[in-house]
């Protein structure tokens, strides 16, 4: 048995000791525990400001609501986001959820991120934002995206739920969009049980997150901010709304779990980077199997294979893996566009799919970790050597 689970903790008695002193506390609700992990997550990848939620999720939601409320630019309904044929479904929601219309465009099958090229042809005088997904631990080409869309007036929306850690010509993933996206559900390179956060350099996107993920109200706004005008009576102020906001606040076990994990992440980064290298010689010749091709430094959230159809069959593989003690998933979902909830979306298709659907019909991942694979690894190529041959 090959022993290569999708997922596994990293925690210990520190994360233990910091639910403990949660629970002592007797303050379960929003406070100084997740305002003390958003200062350190914002000094961690060199943000001025992050927001935490309850969710990746949310942390889309977030953005796209924030996105849409600003005083300038502000995203309207009709207005056109493109986005990656591959990613997670909440990466989707929200836009559909504000009115947007989706384009969807391409990937590259080598490195599963947006197809650039095609994301150039795709733009049109009606498009508003990029959605840019960081796919399993692998950073966009931020350079080129941006002199794509230089002086058009279109904002980048950067979902890196899946990559914390990536790094592209020294600057964090999650860091190049005006709003970066983040996710610590448990299968992700940290764990706060459930959790997200959204992180931007823009003060005005700052001041509507904190009103948007509490209600809409004032309360949780400085004095001085971009969203109001904000009285000094703090009875007044405990009530009183001014957008149309959510309850997507994180439990204050979430912020101390942060906390903990985040002084980790140094060393879990540094171990899955190890993974991967391993990974890359042992996979990269192996006759009828792609693997993702890594831009910048990714972050391996996991392994990637796209099979040849003519040399394997998908079903046989992932039963084989199954037997052997391997755990596998599609790559997050596959070519969305396939998905039957796009009957609800105002979308539109650009060009072809073929990448996604190569994806959504011959591919699946497997999981990487914060400890050394490298058996596992040796044992996962003996086994696909011996399924070729």
């Amino acid at each position: 048995m090959i022993d290569l689970p999708l997922a596994s903790s990293s925690w210990d008695a520190r994360e233990l000791a910091a639910l403990q002193r949660v629970i002592e506390s007797a303050r379960f609700s929003m406070g100084s525990e997740v305002a003390a992990f958003e200062k350190m997550f914002a000094d961690h990848v060199g943000s001025k400001y992050c927001v935490m939620v309850n969710s990746g999720s949310s942390a889309n939601l977030l953005a796209v609501a924030a996105l849409s409320y600003r005083s300038d630019d502000a995203l309207k309904p009709g207005d056109e986001v493109i986005v990656p044929a591959v990613s997670w479904s909440t990466t989707y929601y929200p836009l559909h959820q504000y009115g947007l219309k989706l384009k969807f465009v391409d990937i590259d099958r080598q490195t599963l991120n947006l197809d650039l090229e095609r994301l150039e042809s795709a733009i049109s005088d009606r498009t508003r934002l990029v959605t840019a997904v960081n796919l399993l631990g692998n950073p966009v080409d931020y350079g080129r995206l941006q002199k794509v869309i230089a002086g058009r007036g279109i904002a980048i929306l950067e979902d890196n739920c899946e990559s914390l850690g990536a790094m592209l010509n020294g600057k964090q993933a999650g860091t190049f969009g005006d709003i970066g996206t983040f996710s610590s559900f448990f299968s992700h390179h940290i764990s706060t049980m459930e959790g997200g956060w959204a992180v931007t350099d823009d003060e005005e996107l700052f001041h509507l997150m904190l009103s948007l993920r509490a209600h809409g109200w004032t309360r949780d706004l400085p004095k001085q901010n971009r969203v109001c005008v904000k009285s000094d009576d703090p009875f007044a102020e405990s009530f009183r709304f001014v957008l149309p906001g959510y309850n997507l606040r994180p439990l204050e076990m979430s912020g101390a779990l942060g906390q903990e994990q985040l002084r980790k992440v140094p060393e879990i980064i540094k171990m899955r980077r190890a993974n991967g290298v391993v990974f890359q010689e042992l996979f990269a010749d192996i006759p009828g199997v792609g693997i993702q091709k890594e831009t910048g430094a990714s972050s391996w959230f996991g392994f990637a294979f796209v099979l040849d159809p003519e040399r394997f069959t998908r079903q046989q593989v992932l039963a084989t893996l199954a037997a052997n003690g391997v755990e596998s998933r599609p790559i997050v979902a596959g070519n969305f566009a396939r998905n039957p909830v796009i009957a609800f979306f105002d979308y539109e298709v650009h060009g072809n799919l073929e990448s996604a659907d190569l994806i959504n019909d011959h591919g699946f991942f497997v999981g990487n970790h914060h400890y050394d694979i490298s058996s596992q690894l040796h044992q996962l190529a003996r086994l696909f050597r011996a399924i070729a041959a």
